[in-house]
C-alpha cells in the first residue's frame, strides 16, 4: 500500500546535515514524516521543487517588530509578514518595546497578541534589569521565552545594565545562554562629543571599536567568572573576532548581514539609513567578520531588523534613531553572498538554522530530520531579482538595499507543514505558535 502524506516536496535539492542530495519530502500532521525516493507516494499536495533548493526553515533570532509602543513603525502581524515573505520561518524578538518585556505578564502579553495571528512561529527575549535579576531564573523558563537579554549600552529603548556587578548578578540567577548587547557605556558617554551634527559617519567615530571591544572584553571576564554561557549579539569589529576566538567554550557570536555588506562608504550613499547600533564600520571590519564566519567563529546570523521611519530616519544626525529594516532581506541578502563565493550553501544553512537551534535549545526545528517540524524555507539559487521598497512588508516600507541586484530568492515557506508563502504570494492565513525549548523545561 503506498504511502500517503499531507503534502510532498518533490524533486529538489535538499539541503541539511548530511550534505546536499536530490531527495523528495513528505509531511504528515505538521512533521517530516519522510524523506528519500517518494516517486510511488501520494498526498494531498505535490509540489514540484525541481531546480530548487530545500533548506531547513530560517530562523532569525533577533527581530524588533516595535509592538507594543510603537505601530507605527512596526507590529507583530506586520513584521512576521515580512519575514515569511522573505523565508524566514521563525522570530526571536527583542524586549525593548513600551512597556519593556521584563516580567511574566508582559511576556504573556506578548505571547497572547502573537499567537494565530504572527505568520511565523515565535519566541520573545526577556530583558535584564538590576530589579528583575533575581526573578530571571523562573522567566527564562516562561512559555514563548526565548532566553535573557541584556543591554550592556544604551541603544533604543531604555533597558541597561552598565556596570559590571550587575551583569553578574543576571549570569548568577539563569541557566540558559543570555545575550548581549556588548558596548560600554561609560565610554560611550564619555564620547558624546565626537558627534557631528548632520554627519551620520561620525558615528562610528563616537561609537567606536574599543567601545565594543571594553564591554565584550568585560563581559568575557564576568561569564567566565560565573561559568555562565554568552551570547555576544552583532559583533563588529576585527580585536572582538580575534578575542571570542579564545572564549568558545563560553561564549556564541552572532553577525548581520548588513555589517557583512556594508562599509563606512555607505554613509556617503544613504546616509542615515546605514546608521545602526553598533555601527557599520571600515571595511577591515567587514572582512574580518567574513573570517570570523569562514573559521567557525561566529555562530549564527540575525538580522537585528530595527525600523524606524524615513521621516525618523530623517532628523539630522545624531537626532535621528538607530536601526534599518532586515528580517525580509536576510535570506536573499546572504544568498547572493553564496553565489559570490564568501560561504557555502551548507553553510549558510548552519548559520541560520542548526545553529539557533542548537545553542538556544529550540525543540524540533533547525534541521530537516524525520519527527521535526515541517519548517522548510525553498529558494531558487539561480533566481535574479532586484530588491525594492516596494516589496517591503515593514511598515516603514523601506529597506537600505533598495535598487540592489541579488542571485538566490526565497520561493516558498513552510511553517508547521503549512505552506504560508508561496512565489511571493500569502497563501495560508496567520497560525504562528510560539517556539518550545528542551533547555527551559
Amino acid at each position: 500500500m503506498p504511502q500517503v502524506f499531507d503534502v510532498i516536496l518533490s524533486g529538489g535539492a535538499l539541503v541539511n546535515q548530511d550534505g546536499e542530495g536530490a531527495r523528495d519530502v513528505g509531511v504528515r500532521d505538521g512533521k517530516i514524516a519522510e524523506i528519500g525516493d517518494l516517486s510511488r507516494a501520494s498526498a494531498g499536495e505535490t509540489i514540484d521543487c525541481r531546480g530548487l533548493h530545500i533548506l531547513p526553515g530560517v530562523i532569525d533570532t533577533q527581530v524588533h517588530f516595535r509592538e507594543p509602543g510603537a505601530p507605527h513603525k512596526e507590529d507583530l502581524e506586520s513584521g512576521s509578514r515580512g519575514a515569511v515573505l522573505g523565508g524566514v520561518v521563525g522570530v526571536f524578538d527583542m524586549p525593548n518595546t513600551n512597556p519593556l518585556t521584563t516580567g511574566e505578564a508582559e511576556l504573556a502579553d506578548k505571547v497572547a497578541r502573537a499567537s494565530g495571528r504572527m505568520h511565523c512561529d515565535f519566541a520573545f527575549w526577556v530583558g535584564g534589569t538590576h530589579e528583575n535579576a533575581r526573578d530571571l531564573g523562573e522567566l527564562e523558563r516562561l512559555p514563548g521565552a526565548a532566553g535573557i537579554k541584556v543591554f550592556m549600552g544604551s541603544s533604543t529603548g531604555s533597558l541597561l545594565i552598565a556596570d559590571d556587578a550587575g551583569v553578574a548578578d543576571v549570569l548568577s540567577h539563569i541557566r540558559r545562554r543570555a545575550a548581549f548587547h556588548s558596548e560600554d557605556e561609560d565610554r560611550l558617554n564619555l564620547r558624546k562629543s565626537l558627534r557631528i551634527i548632520g554627519d551620520p559617519s561620525s558615528h562610528p567615530v563616537w561609537r567606536d571599536v574599543e567601545t565594543a571591544v571594553r564591554a565584550t572584553r568585560r563581559l568575557m571576564h564576568i561569564a567566565r567568572e560565573k561559568g555562565a554561557l554568552v551570547h555576544v549579539l552583532h559583533v563588529t569589529t576585527q580585536e572582538e573576532i580575534a578575542l571570542l576566538a579564545e572564549h568558545k567554550d563560553i561564549a556564541s557570536v552572532e553577525v548581520t548581514p548588513h555589517h557583512l555588506t556594508m562599509d563606512d562608504s555607505d554613509y556617503a550613499r544613504i546616509g542615515t539609513l546605514a546608521q545602526m547600533n553598533p555601527p557599520v564600520r571600515e571595511a577591515r571590519h567587514r572582512e574580518a567578520l567574513w573570517r570570523g564566519v569562514a573559521q567557525g567563529v561566529v555562530d549564527v546570523l540575525g538580522s537585528d531588523h530595527a525600523p524606524h521611519t524615513l521621516e525618523e530616519k530623517a532628523k539630522a544626525y545624531p537626532n535621528s534613531p538607530s536601526g534599518m529594516t532586515g528580517v525580509q532581506t536576510l535570506v536573499p541578502m546572504l544568498l547572493d553572498h553564496v553565489n559570490a563565493g564568501r560561504l557555502t550553501l551548507q553553510r549558510f544553512v548552519d548559520l541560520t538554522s542548526a545553529g539557533p537551534a542548537r545553542l538556544f535549545g529550540i525543540a524540533g526545528k533547525g534541521r530537516v530530520a524525520v519527527g521535526y517540524d515541517a519548517d522548510l524555507t525553498i529558494v531558487d539559487m539561480k533566481r535574479r531579482e532586484t530588491i525594492r521598497n516596494s516589496w517591503i512588508a515593514s511598515r516603514v516600507g523601506w529597506t537600505p538595499y533598495d535598487g540592489k541586484e541579488v542571485v538566490g530568492w526565497p520561493v516558498g515557506t513552510f511553517v508547521r507543514g503549512a505552506k504560508v508563502m508561496w512565489e511571493g504570494e500569502l497563501v495560508t492565513p496567520s497560525q504562528g505558535a510560539p517556539m518550545r525549548f528542551w533547555n527551559a523545561l
